[in-house]
């Protein structure tokens, strides 16, 4: 809004041609409009209401003198105009300060000419020489309608004019017609004064409003002068001498010093600020810079000085000009002071937090960013080289979620340690944000440096933790990438490193990755393979085959695990090996874990009731609190029998998970569904989950399989170890990967209880397990 002290008409009478609008277009009115207009926010059905009314009363009054339908007629326009009216004027910003409210007005006018017109007509409805009694009837009204006007809308003294006016003139020209020219002058005597009457009460109403606006302004100004001397770290006076000592000592000065008044009266003010330095003439560099404006008779502003109050430092702001007698003589200087010591300390912090991890207290991303840049310009400059380690935590998610947050952020503490236990000169780690780090190494000989660094890394944090009692396991995987070689820039350098701690991940963790250009490809291959599986359930794009499981004895058929395929339009066919581990990551699995178990039961159903059926179960899947459920609608809506069912997980999900997939299984045994252990002895393998949860089926990888058929003495062990273990604990064996008779052989003779591989079938469409048992059924019945 525009300032009312400068306003060039804010303290005087406003002219009668500028109040109605009459004045030079270009005239500067400040906020007149706006001041006219604010009165009338709000009362827009008031003056529905009014005219309404007023329409109802004259219609009523003329009902026995004018025709009917001529009555309605005007009766209906004036309540249609009255709705209309209101329309236009309910949501607009009447007095709105924001803006000037020209618009608005001349709105106002217009509406008041309209209004005018309606209410002029009825004094001919009866024709061009109406009957004096009709006329006074409708004078009588519109003089009420004049005067009620006058004091809705007095501040806009246009309007009213435009209003009372035209109705005036057209009553005088009735009452002439109906033969009463006296009273047509009595009507335009009175119409000349309302109008008037309108005229100096808006110029009062606009004189009152400025001078309220005014002394408004006034106050808040003061009182803005007033919160600004409060909130101002400025909390005592201060004054020398032409020889810059110091007089005129106040209390708060003194309190300030660690003095009194009467000790400090005289005193150089640079000696009461520089403690013991004043003896030595050590003075901090601003104390200096002070000193040396006052010497110069110049004045500072908020000027930050240290100083020794009691021996201890402290930080004050300054601000002084130089005091002149009337004749101009130097007095000395007269300033303002605050102690900023704990203003000072929390933007010191502040700047930390912006630059340092609160919680291992490392660099953050921003200082390692800087750091970066720093070593890659040395680097392109010196023609030397720099690098960047990504690290990124295994297994870290399994303790957040099982042991929570408050130990998992000990744990990063406690990680954080060790990897600044290992920086050398020219060595930078920082954490990047949840549980990545980085490191940034200066004038780096070669990439086996950074990779000897990276395995030392991964060494050191794989070591166990002692967390709150409980002992901790993580890992670590790592990429790196060399600049300028890899790139020249931090944003580049950082994203081919990122792209190697990628290569890292997908490698199964705790190893070390380099950034080779291929690792591009590999990513945009991924994003396209990720943007495909994201449609594939809903394009039907997965399809489910089975693999025959046999007793090893006889080579009775006694059921098929399920292995999912996935065909896509772009990619063609792609193997679970590939899909899989993605799907993982971008948290797809659940859904499509979900797919293939109520898919695999519902096509058991169609099998002979005896055959079981094996799905392999995720570890995010087991993670979900609504996986049982899941299973037992899945159960529920195929009709397949609980016993039937057999759920195979890897020894993965144990490590991931610190219970609560241990707690899913049992419920899932609850049910009677049989449970198996897939890959045994080729993980960080465990006795402990074996006697905790009730296996039905421990699964020999493949690898040993082989082996065992080449006579490998340690893959001979192992399966016997197994066979012999799950005897002992009442599980059955199942061997993956029998291809050859001779290995089929080999496991009967070691006691597998089932045996799986391609020399019984390979994985094969449900149509083609329909098909196999029909054909058995023909056999049946042909032998019959």
């Amino acid at each position: 809004m525009k300032s009312l002290l400068t306003d060039p008409i804010a303290a005087e009478v406003i002219p009668a041609r500028t109040l109605l609008g009459l004045g030079p277009r270009d005239q500067d009115i400040g906020n007149l409009r706006q001041l006219q207009l604010a009165p009338l926010r709000g009362r827009g059905s008031l003056r529905l209401v009014m005219g309404m009314g007023m329409a109802l009363v004259a219609a009523f009054t003329m009902i026995l003198s004018v025709p009917l339908p001529v009555a309605a007629g005007w009766l209906g326009g004036a309540l249609v105009f009255g709705l209309w009216s209101y329309s236009k004027f309910r949501n607009l910003p009447l007095g709105d300060p924001k803006l000037s409210g020209v618009a608005e007005y001349r709105l106002c006018v217009r509406h008041a000419l309209y209004s005018a017109v309606l209410w002029g007509s009825p004094f001919w409805l009866q024709g061009l020489t109406p009957a004096l009694d009709h006329v006074l009837s409708m004078w009588t009204i519109a003089v009420l309608m004049m005067v009620t006007l006058s004091i809705v809308a007095h501040s806009v003294p246009l309007a009213c004019v435009l209003f009372i006016g035209p109705v005036t003139l057209s009553a005088a020209a009735a009452l002439v017609r109906a033969g009463a020219p006296q009273l047509a002058g009595v009507a335009i005597a009175a119409g000349l004064l309302l109008c008037a009457f309108c005229v100096r009460f808006a110029q009062s109403h606009i004189r009152f409003r400025r001078a309220e606006e005014t002394l408004h302004e006034k106050t808040e100004t003061v009182s803005l002068l007033l919160r600004e001397f409060e909130e101002t770290s400025a909390d005592w006076l201060w004054q020398t001498d032409n020889s810059r000592r110091l007089i005129h000592v106040s209390p708060r000065l003194a309190y300030a010093l660690g003095g009194t008044a009467e000790t400090l009266e005289g005193v150089p003010l640079l000696q009461a600020l520089s403690g013991d330095a004043w003896e030595t003439g050590l003075f901090p560099k601003s104390l200096h810079d002070m000193a040396e404006r006052m010497k110069r008779r110049e004045s500072f502003s908020n000027l930050i000085v240290p100083v020794t109050i009691g021996g201890m430092p402290r930080w004050w702001e300054l601000s002084a000009s130089p005091r002149l007698d009337e004749a101009g003589k130097f007095l000395g200087f007269r300033g303002v002071g605050s102690d900023v010591t704990e203003k000072r300390a929390t933007a010191e912090q502040i700047a930390k937090m912006a630059r340092f991890d609160n919680l291992t207290g490392l660099p953050n991303r921003l200082s390692l960013n800087e750091d970066l840049a720093r070593a890659l310009a040395h680097a392109l400059e010196a023609k030397s080289r720099c690098a960047l380690l990504m690290i990124d935590l295994d297994r870290f998610k399994a303790v957040n979620d099982t042991l929570g947050h408050p130990v998992g952020d000990k744990l990063l503490a406690q990680v954080a340690a060790r990897l600044k236990g290992l920086m050398e000169r020219g060595m930078t780690c920082g954490r990047l944000g949840g549980d990545e780090f980085a490191v940034v190494l200066h004038n780096v000989a070669s990439a086996d440096t950074a990779e000897d660094l990276a395995q030392r890394i991964i060494t050191t944090i794989s070591r166990p933790y002692v967390v709150d009692n409980h002992q901790l396991f993580v890992g670590a995987s790592v990429g790196f990438a060399i600049g300028p070689t890899d790139g020249a820039t931090v944003e580049t350098l950082t994203r081919n490193a990122d792209l190697a701690l990628y290569k890292s991940k997908d490698k199964g963790g705790n190893v070390v990755a380099a950034y080779v250009a291929s690792l591009h490809a590999q990513a945009e291959e991924r994003r396209v393979m990720e943007q495909e599986l994201r449609g594939a359930l809903e394009r039907g794009e997965f399809e489910l085959y089975y693999q025959p499981v046999v007793t090893a004895a006889d080579g009775t058929l006694n059921g098929f695990e399920a292995l999912i395929r996935w065909n896509n339009q772009k990619l063609g066919n792609v193997s679970p090996g590939r899909f899989i581990p993605l799907a993982e990551d971008a948290r797809l699995i659940s859904p499509i874990g979900e797919w293939v178990l109520r898919t695999a039961c519902r096509e058991a159903m169609k099998w002979p009731s005896n055959l079981k059926v094996a799905v392999n179960v995720s570890a995010d899947q087991l993670t979900d609190p609504s996986f049982a459920s899941v299973v037992v609608s899945a159960l529920a809506q195929s009709g397949l029998s609980p016993q039937r069912l057999e759920i195979e997980v890897t020894e993965s999900v144990f490590l991931r998970d610190g219970g609560g997939a241990a707690q899913l299984l049992d419920q899932l045994i609850g049910l009677g569904i049989r449970l198996s252990l897939d890959d045994f002895g080729t993980g960080y393998s465990s006795l402990g989950y074996l006697r905790k949860t009730q296996f039905s089926t421990i699964k020999v990888d493949r690898s040993f399989v082989v082996g065992a058929a080449k006579g490998s003495i340690e893959s001979i062990a192992i399966i016997r170890a197994v066979v012999a273990l799950a005897d002992s604990l009442g599980m059955s064996t199942t061997a993956e990967g029998a291809e050859t008779e001779l290995e089929v052989e080999t496991l009967r003779g070691f006691g597998c209880s089932n045996i799986q591989g391609y020399y019984y079938g390979r994985p094969m469409p449900a149509s083609d397990v329909l098909t196999l048992f029909r054909a058995s059924d023909d056999i049946t019945t042909a032998a019959a």
